[in-house]
């Protein structure tokens, strides 16, 4: 399974906020077996939103869309999202009685949009929050507050599955040009995937879906590279 992840806010392009949710839906997914293929961050504008999740939809198997929820001004997601695939925004009766009969709010108390959804999608409930997501042609829209992306997110994690995913880490004292060749070794022997990145020392990531073969690989480079220091 191919996912994009598109996060929305002014805030996050202008550096106020970091986009800490696309970090942890990576790790998420990928812990999954999925593999996250785009990561892009959009203004606070329906037309931008519109053709960013189009463009997403359009090549990668589900988009999932964060931030931007709410009744205020600058809570576009949804329309953008609706004008992606091409329908209105609309009230959702589910929204707005699972708010009644779960929070303390009732209709009377919500600002005019805070349940207006696609027509057609599949309502999220916001167990941590008040507004709404969604889920419409395998766009799923969460809000922005970590808290409540990351409750919403669990309702729906079963329904990203890439299969098996397994990983372990080869720590290397050693730059990373002088362990390209060691790599591409390790490629052409094992069916995996290598990351490599620097800090202190080289963290060589091997991923895959099998896990004797992933381990093979590790237990093989371990023994290739120098090991840093304890």
């Amino acid at each position: 399974m191919r996912v994009a992840l598109v996060t929305v806010g002014d805030e996050i392009l202008s550096g106020d906020t970091v986009n800490t949710n696309a970090a942890w839906l990576g790790e998420r997914l990928t812990e999954r077996g999925v593999s996250v293929e785009r990561v892009v961050v959009v203004p606070d504008r329906v037309a931008d939103i519109a053709r960013v999740v189009n463009e997403s939809l359009a090549e990668y198997d589900a988009v999932v869309v964060t931030g931007g929820l709410g009744p205020t001004h600058d809570d576009l997601t949804m329309e953008g999202v609706a004008a992606a695939i091409g329908v209105p925004v609309e009230e959702h009766e589910e929204a707005i009685r699972w708010i009644d009969e779960h929070t303390d709010y009732e209709r009377a108390d919500l600002v005019a949009g805070t349940t207006h959804l696609p027509k057609g999608a599949r309502m999220l409930p916001n167990e941590v929050g008040v507004a709404p997501g969604a889920e419409i042609e395998n766009v799923y829209v969460l809000p922005g507050v970590p808290k409540e992306m990351r409750t919403m997110f669990e309702r729906v994690a079963d329904e990203f599955d890439g299969g098996p995913h397994f990983e372990e880490v080869v720590p290397a004292d050693e730059p990373e040009s002088a362990l390209v060749d060691r790599f591409a070794e390790l490629r052409e022997r094992f069916d995996v995937k290598v990351g490599s990145y620097p800090g202190d020392h080289v963290r060589v990531k091997i991923e895959g879906s099998d896990e004797e073969t992933v381990r093979n690989a590790a237990d093989w480079l371990r023994g290739r590279v120098e090991r840093p220091e304890r």
